[in-house]
């Protein structure tokens, strides 16, 4: 008997986090957490059906998701994003629930319900350099974009990135 193969798709991963969590959670921990079970639930995973993703995990005021496409990866981010932004628009600014997003595209190794590898990642370290409000997304991603989606990615430039040994091509996108 050999040892068990590893099962390996290639896949489009978005990783998100709620900006200031901790902060918010302190001055409201209640408010907060209804807010973003209310957000999930009428926003952000009808979103990510609509788009064909998959929510692989949810980690507190974080989520990994993944899409056999990176347009319908990056078509549902924004779509997320331009949504949060138009809800939250009435509330006050230490208030809002407010998303950072990056999404990369890469080999992952499937465990269960569970992935891991390089590009899940990536796709966290992209998240960490999104603007608040905004989209971080790989130069793979971009690439395959070409012009099937309607928001502007602005070239950031080769970014190092902790514990990834190679540069990775950034593209930012910011709500206008």
């Amino acid at each position: 008997m050999g040892a068990e193969r590893i099962q390996r798709r290639l896949a489009a991963i978005l990783a998100a986090d709620v900006v200031g969590y901790s902060r918010l959670m302190e001055t409201d921990e209640g408010g907060t957490l209804a807010a973003l079970r209310a957000h999930r639930k009428e926003l952000i995973d009808p979103k990510i059906a609509e788009h064909g993703g998959r929510i692989v995990k949810l980690m507190g005021d974080g989520a990994l998701v993944e899409f056999a496409s990176v347009v319908d990866a990056v078509e549902c981010a924004v779509a997320i994003q331009r949504a949060i932004a138009e809800l939250s628009a009435g509330n006050p600014e230490d208030r809002r629930i407010v998303f950072r997003i990056g999404i990369t595209v890469g080999d992952i190794i499937i465990e269960g319900e569970d992935i891991y590898g390089d590009g899940v990642n990536v796709a966290a370290r992209l998240e960490a350099l999104a603007e608040p409000g905004g989209i971080a997304i790989s130069g793979m991603v971009h690439e395959g974009l070409g012009n099937r989606v309607e928001a502007d990615f602005i070239d950031a430039g080769e970014q190092q990135v902790k514990n990834i040994v190679r540069p990775i091509r950034l593209f930012r996108w910011s709500p206008a």
